[in-house]
């Protein structure tokens, strides 16, 4: 079915069809539109698998509203050149499944379909043809004493001759005639149904062999395909005809109707009179020729009056009705039946499974038998080579025990020579602990004299140190521990330091006379300028009670504008209701007048109130400006009296 994809010479029949099918695309003409898509499954231990989608394990197999069979759930794919269906078949070859065995080394242990559908469509006048290619590989039958297959090969090869007795089966019923056929036997001749009994022209290629080796073999596949030549399919084309196409028809099936409705009312005539007793003479009589003539669209006589007879005979609607919907049920039946059939082969596969999963175990636990009794049959060879042993070392421990006696008394008599030794030794070890005691008493004594002269030296040193720091920055190295050779050369600079600090002390002391006298001076000088301060502090706090006081004084002199305001607001108000009064009895003239008069009053009030507050703010600007140039005097003093302060106070504290 395949061959060699890449040799012209060597490819199958899929990939020649598939070229042929592409070339008479390219040369139709170019007002038809095509569109092809292509699906790949296997039928494999009768479970329909998906090779374009491997994830769909289980596909299940359902009407269409033509009652017309196909896969549910396969996968299609567009195409649109030979190339990209070679794609789609090489993709599916590789999840196809295949086994070795020893009549063939690529054994495929699966039936394959590649499905091709193909839509025409003529875009002028939008008629519509379909049509389905099913390339079916199908596995061989085998014999397995021939094959040695075993295990899962051998369930494989189980469900191989089944579905082929079953296509065995479907093809000599056809060829029978029998009312019954078994396409539900299985999935393969379920999927075949319409290539093989339906709308389609099947072509059936037989592989055998010529040896004698495989005669029965080639035998029964020749009389297979015997059986399967004499099938005989009567096909239409698949068109979705338009709407005037549809009305052609009408027409013609319309006149073909009135045509026999009249052959019916001649036949009913003639009837009608032969039941009176009249005699219809032969020039009367409707014959046959006047049959052929009217009916020029039939081809032959039985199927002339099989349309009259279904015509005479006419079926009521009810009946057809209850007919359909019989039948109808009877589909659904089998739907339903195809669905459990399918539930039951899931069971048996999940049982069978189990079986292969206990059978599994089983051959395991055997398998640890065999090995636990051949440890057993080990461990006990290994335990008479250990009994052989232990009598071996039984005898080599009674020799032992021999000479461990003889052994134990020569070691009595050493242990009491070692004994004797070992008391003269300890009386040894004793007098020599103390002597070691007293050499190490001396030795404490000698070192904690030593620690008591180096502690004395750096102490000595250590305050001549500090002594020469504060007088003349004179340092003093200390060295520690001093040892016992340089105590003397320590000594003498010790002396040397010490003359030098006398000397260093008289100045000292002349120094402190003269900073004595000048720090009394600088005592007198702060007691003076304190004085002073104190004073200064007292004017500071005079000013700030002025200050205070024309403060409050600017407070009520504020105060007293606001009452002069609200007071001008009050003589407002009198003179807006004086007015009013004056305009009901004096008139305008009289208004304007005391209007004035009350404006010169009240602008005169206003100017005495503002002279009287710029004199006092006058006032207090002066007063603080003399206290801020106070201020600042006693601020100068006091920073010239700061200066003088910290010299006298360090001459104290030294």
């Amino acid at each position: 079915m395949e061959g060699l994809m890449d040799n012209p010479n060597l490819q199958g029949i899929i990939p020649r069809i598939i070229g042929d099918v592409f070339s008479y695309i390219y040369q139709m003409d170019e007002n038809l539109e095509f569109h092809i898509k292509v699906s790949y499954y296997e039928i494999y231990m009768e479970k329909i698998r998906d090779l374009l989608d491997v994830t769909k394990t289980n596909l299940s197999v359902h009407e269409d509203r033509n009652r017309v069979p196909f896969v549910k759930g396969a996968t299609e794919r567009f195409v649109s050149s030979p190339e990209e269906v070679m794609e789609v078949i090489d993709e599916g070859k590789a999840n196809r499944h295949v086994a070795v065995t020893n009549m063939n080394e690529h054994s495929s242990r699966s039936h394959s379909v590649f499905l091709i559908n193909v839509k025409q469509e003529n875009v002028e006048t939008q008629k519509k043809l379909s049509g389905k290619l099913y390339l079916v590989d199908l596995a061989g039958s085998e014999k397995v004493s021939k094959t040695g297959a075993e295990g899962a090969v051998l369930d494989e090869a189980k469900n191989i001759n089944k579905s082929l007795s079953s296509l065995g089966n479907v093809i000599s019923s056809l060829a029978d005639g029998s009312n019954h056929v078994p396409y539900r036997d299985s999935k393969l001749t379920r999927i075949l149904q319409e290539s093989l009994g339906g709308n389609a022209r099947t072509t059936m290629i037989i592989c055998c062999s010529p040896a004698s080796y495989n005669d029965s073999e080639t035998k029964s596949t020749l009389m297979f395909g015997q059986r399967a030549k004499t099938i005989k399919n009567t096909v239409i084309v698949n068109e979705e005809l338009t709407a005037e196409e549809w009305k052609r028809r009408y027409e013609k099936e319309k006149e073909k109707s009135a045509r026999l409705r009249g052959i019916v009312e001649r036949y009913e005539a003639e009837l009608a009179r032969w039941r009176k007793g009249d005699s219809v003479p032969e020039g009367e009589q409707t014959s046959t020729h006047d049959v052929m003539k009217t009916s020029s669209s039939m081809q032959n006589l039985p199927a002339v009056a099989n349309i009259v007879n279904t015509a005479v005979s006419t079926v009521s609607n009810d009946e057809r009705q209850r007919w359909e919907a019989e039948k109808n049920n009877l589909y659904m039946q089998l739907d339903d039946k195809d669905d459990e059939i399918n539930n039951q082969c899931q069971l048996a596969e999940k049982l069978n499974e189990q079986m292969l999963e206990q059978e599994e175990l089983i051959a395991a636990t055997r398998r640890d038998f065999e090995n636990l009794q051949a440890e057993m049959a080990r461990i006990q060879a290994e335990n008479d080579s250990a009994k052989d042993e232990v009598k071996e070392v039984l005898t080599a421990l009674e020799e032992l025990a021999v000479n461990y006696d003889q052994k134990s008394q020569e070691v009595s008599q050493k242990n009491q020579e070692n004994e004797g030794l070992s008391d003269e030794l300890q009386k040894t070890m004793s007098q020599l602990n103390v002597l070691e005691s007293e050499v190490q008493q001396v030795k404490d004594s000698h070192m904690q004299h030593k620690k008591r002269i180096a502690e004395m030296m750096s102490s000595l040193m250590k305050d001549l140190s500090e002594v020469g720091t504060v007088i003349g920055n004179n340092t003093v190295d200390i060295k520690t521990p001093l040892t016992s050779e340089k105590l003397e050369e320590e000594f003498t600079v010790a002396r040397l330091y010490i003359s030098k600090m006398k000397s260093e002390v008289k100045t000292l002391v002349q120094r402190c006379g003269n900073l004595e006298t000048a720090s009394a001076e600088a005592q007198e000088k702060l007691q003076h300028t304190s004085c002073e301060l104190s004073e200064c502090k007292l004017l500071v706090q005079q000013q700030e009670a002025k200050v205070h006081t024309i403060q409050e004084s600017l407070h009520q002199v504020e105060e007293k504008k606001r009452q002069l305001e609200d007071a001008v607001d009050e003589l407002n108000e009198r003179c807006a209701t004086i007015k009013a009064q004056e305009q009901l009895y004096l008139g305008q003239l009289e208004e304007r007048e005391r209007e004035k008069s009350l404006k010169e009053q009240s602008a005169s009030l206003v100017e005495a109130m503002e002279k009287q507050m710029e004199s006092h703010r006058e006032q207090h600007h002066r007063q603080l400006a003399e206290l801020r140039k106070e201020i600042t005097d006693k601020q100068t003093r006091i920073d010239e009296l700061t200066e003088y302060v910290p010299l006298s106070v360090c001459l104290t504290s030294w």
